[in-house]
């Protein structure tokens, strides 16, 4: 069984990442890209489907051994885990250097006190655990090959093959050092040059600390905000710019239930926020690779805007079942692709147009397509923003007129106002001011209850969503409005768990719920962060950063988060490590230091 989604660590290479558990087992790694099979994909079954385990020897048929302790060297992904056993402390270095080539993991073995026995089990299965690949020898090196793809092993140790799986035994002594690179390459293709493990290891040191030194924020939650930077920094897709939720599929919002996705595609509300963070601690670059992919992606078509796409701008993410993987601890079913990529979703368009905003406010240098694209956004809005949609939640039920898809279309209109004012686009300013005010007079009558003083879900429910939060931040009212501070204090009492959390919107258990799906699922961590930050707006300062403190305390050892936190099991559950949780996190970390509302 694959262990709990918090003892998972990410190494990556900006274009792909692997998930290694706190036993030195690889559970997860698709190549050459976030999207593509996995070789490994023991987390989403068993050990059939594919993993690769580094750590001390362990009799037949027990539990591997978990490391005594982790960390991650620096601030980087360089993880390094050590294990203390009765005949002394191995450690062993896992990283994915920044691509120059093949695509690589690399896993270097050291001995620090004594003689430790120690074992490599290697079992690759293409097509997410389902193939097994013919392996062989060429030149000395070890060669997985199935269809267009081929795996190579170099290790600095013999190999032998047993059950199909590679294996090395071998011992570790102080000063020790050993090398196993596994890479990527088309299997049409010559093999990949022999790798240079420890080269790789220094210039991957030498990326991350030059990366981390661009970052400008240096308040009390530093360590948070830099692991958060550094974990959406791997998400993102060098090559393109894009950006993933996450570098995983299917890990269950509820364990044992059927809310599993994947998350392996370029959102553009996740990347918009993302690149809002991202700019606002001194990563203009991102902005501009990531401004550049969304121009890219739109084309000259944004009538037929999708709320995501591949990270090279694919439209086409086509959802199918894995019905031969069991499910990360039975949570079925396993999915590849998403169909809700061609849902109707009217926030999209305030996130982009807020992301294209702050990087013109930001100084990003002009691009006089962007601020076109940006107008041409507000024309297709103009006609379609009182139209029922899915909303930010992707419900696969009936359309509505959620509340939060008209205050984000309001935001789109009221920030391109603003580029149009400053003189760098050209558009109707008398007829947007006019429909920007009828946009906030819609949703102040029609998705407001006067006798509860809440804001609800959609116009004339009685729900409530946690996206309401969001009014304030954006603009829509200020913090003082006592209809904003009636919405905080109504989510407080209706939607937070019993350990102060908050969920999205109620769910119906065994029944279809407002989102069409039966199931719950936990608290979701970044709708938690927007409370953080709504109780500081509204001076309840104290209130807003004991919260957030909470928050923190979530994160696994490694400062990691997923999307939710399942409040009655104490486990973090959803894919993992996730952007749209490590976003929120920064943007309450930077309003709680501009506040001085912090510890200490």
């Amino acid at each position: 069984m694959p262990g709990r989604i918090e003892d998972y660590a990410l190494i990556g290479d900006m274009q792909t990442a692997a998930l290694i558990c706190r036993d030195g087992t690889a559970d997860w790694l698709c190549l050459p890209r976030f999207d593509s099979h996995a070789i490994f994909a023991g987390l989403l079954g068993t050990e059939e489907n594919g993993f690769w385990r580094i750590g001390p020897e362990h009799p037949a048929g027990s539990t591997p051994p978990a490391a005594t302790r982790r960390r991650y060297c620096d601030d980087s992904l360089i993880l390094e885990s050590e294990w203390d056993t009765p005949r002394g402390t191995v450690r062993v270095t896992d990283f994915m250097p920044p691509r120059n080539g093949a695509p690589q993991l690399t896993r270097i073995v050291e001995g620090v006190s004594g003689n430790v026995p120690m074992r490599s089990a290697l079992r690759m299965r293409f097509s997410y655990g389902r193939i097994t690949p013919w392996v062989h020898h060429i030149d000395g090196r070890t060669v997985a090959t199935a269809g267009p793809d081929s795996v190579w092993l170099d290790a600095d140790v013999e190999t032998y093959g047993k059950d199909l799986t590679t294996y090395s035994d071998f011992t570790v002594s102080p000063g020790d050092r050993i090398a196993f690179t596994i890479q990527w390459q088309p299997s049409h293709q010559n093999p990949p040059p022999l790798p240079d493990p420890e080269g790789a290891l220094e210039a991957t040191q030498e990326f991350w600390r030059d990366w981390v030194e661009h970052c400008t924020y240096n308040g009390p939650y530093r360590e948070a905000v830099i692991r958060s930077l550094i974990t959406l920094k791997a998400l993102t897709y060098a090559p393109t710019g894009g950006i993933v939720a996450a570098p995983t599929t299917s890990l269950p919002e509820e364990i044992g239930g059927s809310r599993n996705w994947d998350y392996r595609y370029t959102w553009l509300r996740d990347a918009a926020i993302t690149l809002s963070s991202l700019m606002r601690t001194g990563y203009r670059e991102e902005a501009r690779a990531w401004r550049e992919w969304l121009l890219r992606a739109v084309a000259g078509d944004p009538e037929n805007l999708q709320i995501m796409y591949g990270i090279a701008g694919e439209r086409e993410l086509g959802e199918t079942e894995l019905d031969w993987l069991p499910g990360y601890e039975d949570s079925t079913p396993v999915r590849a692709g998403n169909g809700a990529a061609h849902q109707l979703q009217l926030d999209v368009y305030g996130e982009v147009t807020e992301a294209l905003h702050l990087a013109h406010e930001t100084g990003l240098s002009r691009n006089d397509y962007a601020s076109a694209l940006q107008v041409k956004l507000i024309r297709y809005l103009e006609d379609h923003w009182q139209e029922p949609d899915e909303g930010i939640w992707e419900v696969r039920g009936p359309r509505r007129h959620f509340v939060h898809s008209k205050v984000m279309a309001w935001v789109a209109v009221d920030r391109t106002i603003k580029l149009i004012e400053s003189g760098d686009a050209d558009g109707p300013l008398e007829r947007w001011h006019q429909l920007r005010d009828d946009i906030h007079r819609d949703v102040c009558e029609k998705g407001y209850d006067k006798e509860r003083n809440t804001f609800t879900q959609s116009y004339g429910s009685q729900e409530l969503d946690a996206s309401l939060l969001l009014i304030p931040q954006v603009g829509f009212l200020p913090p003082d409005d006592k209809r904003v501070i009636g919405t905080i204090e109504a989510i407080q009492r209706e939607l937070s768990t019993e350990d102060g959390f908050v969920r999205r919107y109620p769910t119906s258990g065994d029944e279809a719920g407002v989102d069409g799906l039966e199931g719950d699922e936990g608290a979701f961590l970044a709708c938690s962060f927007w409370l953080a930050d709504d109780l500081a707006m509204i001076g309840r300062l104290d209130e807003g950063r004991q919260l957030f403190e909470k928050l923190l305390s979530l994160r696994n050892d490694l400062g990691l988060l997923a999307e939710e936190w399942d409040s009655k099991l104490q486990r973090q559950v959803g894919n993992f490590p996730q952007a749209f949780s490590h976003v929120p996190l920064i943007d309450t970390a930077l309003r709680l230091t501009a506040s001085g509302a912090y510890g200490g």
